[in-house]
C-alpha cells in the first residue's frame, strides 16, 4: 500500500490552489497511492481572512470542503487535507482551528485534528513575526485513525518541535504520522530534516511530511523538502522545492522488526516531580 506526500507552492487564490491540488492528487492516485497528504494551508496561503473562510466552510457556503470530498471520492483516494481554517463543529461563529481532516475514498470525513501548538514566534526573515494565535485557537486532542495504509496519527508543522505529542501518537497505536507543514525558509533550513527524522526514529513510525516549498504572497519563503521518512529515520523520498508528488510503500515486516529489536515503548520510563528534582546542588 503506497502513501503519497505532496508539495505545493500555494498562493492566495483558493480556486487556483484547489485546481493545482487536484492535479497533484490525480498524479498520486495514478501512481498507485491509497492515501495522500496535502501540505499546511494548501488551499489558501497568505490570506488574512481565515475567520471568514472558516465560517463559510462551516456553514456549507465555501468551496473547499465540497471540493475535498469530491476529489477523494472521484479519485478513490484517502486524503489528509493539510490544514484549513475551521471553527468547532458546534460553534461556527467561534475562532477557527488550524484543522487537518482525514477524508476516506467515499468522500467522508473520518477524523479531524485541530493543531495543538500554534506558531507564535519571531523569525529572522522578511516577515519577522508570526502569531498564529491571532487567527486560530489551539486544539485539545490527540488523533489516530485507521486507514488502508495503517493506523495514522495526525500532526501539523510546529507540532514537530514537541516530541511528547508523537510519543502519545505512538502510544495510541500510530504506525504512520502525517505532518503537513509550511516551515519558513529560515527555520526549515535549520531544523526541518532533523525534526522529521527524529520524530520517525523515536516513534518507529513512517513520517509523511508534506510541505510548502517556494515563494508566496508578500514575499514569504517556505523551506520545502517534503519527505517520507521510514521508522529507522531514513529519508526514502524527498523534494527540495516546487511542486511534487512523493510515493513510498510501507514495509510492514521491516517496521515490525525494528520495533521488536528495539522495543523503546516498553523501555520508556515516566518520572514524578520528585524524581526530577536534582539529587544534589552545586553552590
Amino acid at each position: 500500500m503506497k502513501s503519497a506526500v505532496i508539495q505545493m507552492v500555494s498562493q492566495d487564490d483558493v480556486l487556483a490552489n484547489l485546481q493545482r491540488a487536484h492535479s497533484l492528487l490525480e498524479q498520486a492516485a495514478a501512481d498507485g497511492a491509497r492515501l495522500a497528504v496535502l501540505p499546511e494551508n494548501f488551499a489558501a496561503m497568505g490570506r488574512h481572512d481565515a475567520a471568514a473562510i472558516g465560517r463559510a466552510e462551516a456553514l456549507g457556503q465555501g468551496p473547499i470542503l465540497p471540493w475535498l470530498k469530491r476529489a477523494a471520492r472521484d479519485l478513490k483516494l484517502w486524503v489528509v487535507a493539510g490544514t484549513l481554517p475551521l471553527p468547532p463543529v458546534a460553534s461556527p461563529e467561534a475562532k477557527a482551528h488550524a484543522c487537518s481532516l482525514l477524508v476516506d475514498e467515499q468522500g467522508e470525513i473520518v477524523a479531524r485534528y485541530d493543531k495543538l501548538h500554534l506558531f507564535d514566534v519571531d523569525v529572522a526573515d522578511n516577515r519577522g513575526r508570526y502569531r498564529e494565535s491571532d487567527d486560530y485557537a489551539p486544539g485539545a486532542r490527540v488523533v489516530v485513525a485507521d486507514t488502508p495504509v495503517g493506523k495514522l496519527g495526525l500532526s501539523v508543522c510546529y507540532d514537530l518541535r514537541f516530541p511528547e505529542l508523537y510519543s502519545a501518537l505512538r502510544e495510541a497505536g500510530a504506525e504512520l504520522i502525517s505532518a503537513p507543514a509550511a516551515f519558513t525558509a529560515v527555520t526549515g533550513a535549520a531544523h526541518w530534516e532533523v525534526l522529521i527524522r527524529a520524530r520517525a526514529i523515536e516513534t518507529q513510525c513512517y513520517v509523511l511530511a508534506a510541505a510548502q516549498g517556494g515563494t508566496h504572497p508578500g514575499g514569504r519563503q517556505t523551506h520545502g523538502q517534503a519527505a517520507i521518512v521510514d521508522p529507522w529515520g531514513r529519508i526514502v523520498a524527498e523534494q527540495a522545492r516546487g511542486e511534487g508528488v512523493l510515493l513510498a510503500a510501507r514495509d510492514i515486516d521491516e517496521q515490525a522488526s525494528i520495533r521488536a529489536r528495539m522495543p523503546v515503548t516498553s523501555h520508556r520510563r515516566f518520572f514524578s516531580q520528585d524524581a526530577l528534582r536534582p539529587a544534589f546542588t552545586v553552590e
